[in-house]
């Protein structure tokens, strides 16, 4: 019995992306192939170990779900459409061609699905993988990822499944290529967690790379893609210590590097140049990672070839990560001056905000200029906004081998005392905490006080709330003027002008927008707080000081001030699911116990765990974040948009 189970688990990811992409042609939902499929995984598992195991296990499990598609469609009153098709299918059994994976791969990559879906759902029915194997790979829950793929297979229902052509193929292809290096990236260097390598996401993206050029062996960005993950792979047994710390590129033992990928990095990207044409991204990035494993020693690396390779990307793809990797390969072929002017360029992209190797670049570049001290806050900024535990202590030992520093005055310790004062009551806290955080982010918390301009804090401004409304671009004003005062420096405000604030209404979120909002991922917290607000005809404030004892549940209302909150089912239903058995508190809880120098009023402290009452501002942050692919300028909406939305 285990042999054969084993058989069965070997022949599944082998063969499920060709059977649900065979059963997804014929019955035009892809959900619905993959649940076929998985009937005929189970119909095997009962059947083979008595039976024994056919000679062809790929097309006895097609054979055995196109049978139980057939009677499907006849239950679902499909049979007249689709039983001919069948029937000719199962009367004459062929291997199932390659184009239904490719198919299948394109499906599943499809633009109009989010790319957290495109990439549970390829791994998904093209990889073989499980939701646990998914969920434990990025680092999330199995709920979280069945919940992807769920949604994804929702949105795809009736979305036929077929190759595109023309313009629409290249632009397909872009989707496809970019989901297998997205999967591929986080397991070459994890965004989170506390390993800086996750071998089994880069094995599965090479082994769909792979695939992928065998189905569609014209494509030189294909096999652009697939020579690029082939050579980043062989240096995967380098790129780490011996307690998984990570090792820069020029200091890797070389030798480890594994040269049966090199090679086949190398055959991949002589069958790009082989089909001619302009070079594309992949192609570009390929003759890059080309270049370095032609180095028998770092000292050896053409740098001037790779600026000028990526000189010819940053023309094709001209993103602020291909521009910060521009400013790396510039700056060890023309001098450190060169790579830290451009690298300079990017403090001001807003992508770039929060994205920890743009102060470790500079942290490189400046250390190389001899400006330690600038070079040492530069790395203790890009180790406070590294998630993955490995890189953010090695770059925490970065900045400490650049010497110890004279005691100053840091922005961190000053910005930590003025919160510490015992004057501010917990809203005006909450909002400050929130200004200067951001400041020590962008800034770095180790900077010292005395180096701040006006201009360094106007620039923060300008990337964190250029764009913001009125009153919040105030509000931050009003918490740095303060600080500036405390702080002796009054100065640091000096450039931030006060915008007018309009009383214009607020306009509320499309009927569409609405709609795709309910089928955004997100806690229970949250999916209750944004029904209640857009039910309900009261304020976002009123609603975050509801109370649990306030709540009626019976009559679906709960009484806030001098007035009652009322909502309809959809709240209903996620209520007794947000309260958890909690029976007094408050009803939106934050996420965590408020630290000491944070102490909440008893009135806003749950009495059974501790937490406090979910702020304002952090509801609508979160709110920012999770409707980011709803809006059509990118920013996401605010809670008062859906409050206006409401009735809608």
């Amino acid at each position: 019995m285990t042999d054969v189970r084993r058989t069965v688990d070997a022949v599944w990811k082998l063969e499920s992306a060709n059977l649900v992409g065979g059963l997804t042609r014929l019955v035009r939902d892809v959900g619905l192939a993959e649940e076929l499929a998985q009937d005929a995984l189970v119909a095997a598992l009962e059947q083979w170990p008595s039976s024994g195991v056919p000679d062809n296990p790929a097309a006895w499990l097609m054979t055995t779900a196109k049978r139980r598609a057939i009677d499907h469609l006849r239950r679902t009153e499909r049979l007249e459409r689709r039983h001919e098709q069948l029937a000719r299918e199962l009367a004459q059994p062929r291997d199932v061609e390659h184009d239904d994976v490719l198919r299948l791969m394109f499906l599943s990559c499809h633009p109009v699905l989010p790319t957290e879906q495109r990439v549970a759902l390829t791994l998904r029915v093209v990889g073989g993988l499980s939701a646990a194997e998914i969920a434990r790979a990025f680092l999330t829950t199995e709920q979280q990822v069945a919940q992807r793929i769920a949604a994804a297979k929702q949105t795809l229902a009736g979305v036929p499944i077929e190759l595109p052509e023309g313009a629409a193929l290249v632009e397909r292809l872009s989707s496809v290529l970019g989901v297998v290096y997205l999967i591929f990236n986080e397991g070459y260097s994890a965004t989170a967690g506390d390993d800086l390598i996750r071998p089994g996401l880069c094995q599965e993206a090479l082994r769909l790379g792979r695939l992928l050029a065998e189905l569609a062996p014209d494509e030189a960005e294909v096999h652009g893609l697939v020579a690029l993950m082939e050579i980043q792979a062989s240096r995967s047994a380098a790129r780490t210590g011996p307690h998984g710390e990570p090792v820069q590129l020029h200091e890797q033992d070389r030798g480890r590097w594994d040269p049966s990928l090199i090679r086949r990095g190398f055959t991949a990207m002589l069958r790009a140049r082989d089909l001619g044409g302009p070079p594309g991204p992949y192609v570009l990035q390929a003759a890059i990672a080309v270049c370095h494993a032609q180095a028998r020693i770092a000292a050896d690396t053409d740098w001037r070839r790779i600026a000028v390779l990526y000189d010819a990307l940053v023309r094709l793809l001209p993103t602020p990560i291909v521009r910060l990797n521009r400013a790396v390969a510039v700056g060890r072929a023309h001098g450190p001056a060169a790579g830290l002017a451009l690298a300079d360029e990017l403090l001001a992209d807003r992508a770039l905000r929060d994205y920890h190797l743009l102060p470790s670049v500079r942290g490189d570049l400046l250390a190389e200029l001899g400006r330690n001290v600038e070079a040492r806050v530069e790395f203790a900024r890009a180790a406070a906004l590294a998630k993955n535990a490995a890189e953010r202590d090695f770059l925490l030992r970065r900045a400490d081998e650049l010497g110890p520093v004279a005691p100053v005055a840091t922005l961190g310790r000053a910005a930590a005392d003025f919160l510490a004062r015992d004057d501010l009551d917990a809203s005006t806290l909450r909002s400050y905490g929130q200004t200067l955080r951001r400041l020590c982010l962008a800034l770095g918390d180790r900077r010292p006080l005395e180096s701040l301009t006006g201009d360094d804090v106007t620039g923060v401004f300008e990337v964190a709330w250029g764009d913001a409304a009125a009153k919040t671009w105030n509000r931050h004003r009003s918490a740095v003027r303060s600080f500036g005062a405390w702080a002796g420096r009054p100065e640091l405000g000096a450039g931030l002008e006060r915008r007018a604030e309009s009383r214009s209404r607020v306009p509320g979120l499309a009927d569409d927008q609405l709609s795709r909002l309910w089928t955004v991922e997100a806690p229970v917290r949250e999916r209750t707080l944004w029904r209640l607000l857009h039910e309900s005809a009261a304020g976002v404030r009123p609603v975050l000081s509801l109370n649990v004892e306030d709540l009626d549940l019976a009559e679906r209302r709960a009484r806030a001030g001098s007035r009652w909150v009322t909502w309809r089912s959809g709240t209903a239903r996620l209520l007794p699911e947000l309260l958890g058995g909690r029976t007094r508190g408050p009803l939106f809880l934050a996420d965590r116990r408020p630290g000491p120098a944070r102490m909440r009023p008893a009135a806003d402290l749950c009495p059974d765990t501790g937490r406090g009452r979910l702020s304002y501002e952090r509801a609508e942050y979160l709110f920012k974040q999770a409707t980011r692919a709803l809006d059509p300028a990118g920013r996401g909406f605010t809670l008062r948009q859906l409050w206006s939305a409401r009735g809608a």
